[in-house]
């Protein structure tokens, strides 16, 4: 996994959280790339790369979801990164999108916007 996408995923994290969250974000939530744990990064590349093979494999098409289909999209992909990194995660962690805060359904919507902005 590339460093370059998963720094893209987290700048997209981290804008999002200091938009959308309400009060102050825990530290961990805004935590500098330097400073995230290395599950963590290659779990933000990973969901990177399998938002722009979406966009590839359907030739940009996906960029026709509606807002929220997008940021579901985030959140599956997150999710699935949480199951290979932890055997036993937190009910929270794998929270579907209907139980996720509006400011995580905000933050990743605006994820799948930014790294489609890009590709």
């Amino acid at each position: 996994m590339s460093n370059e996408q998963g720094r893209v995923f987290r700048e997209a994290w981290i804008a999002g959280v200091v938009k959308h969250y309400p009060g102050e974000p825990k530290p961990g939530y805004i935590a500098p790339w330097d400073e995230t744990p290395d599950w963590e990064r290659d779990a933000a590349a990973a969901v990177h790369d399998q938002v722009v093979a979406f966009l590839r494999a359907t030739d940009g098409a996906a960029a026709k979801l509606a807002r929220e289909q997008k940021g579901r999209f985030v959140a599956l992909c997150w999710i699935g990164q949480i199951f290979k990194h932890f055997s036993d995660p937190k009910p929270a962690y794998v929270a579907d999108w209907e139980v996720l805060p509006d400011w995580q359904k905000a933050t990743d919507i605006d994820i799948f916007e930014h790294i489609e902005q890009r590709a």
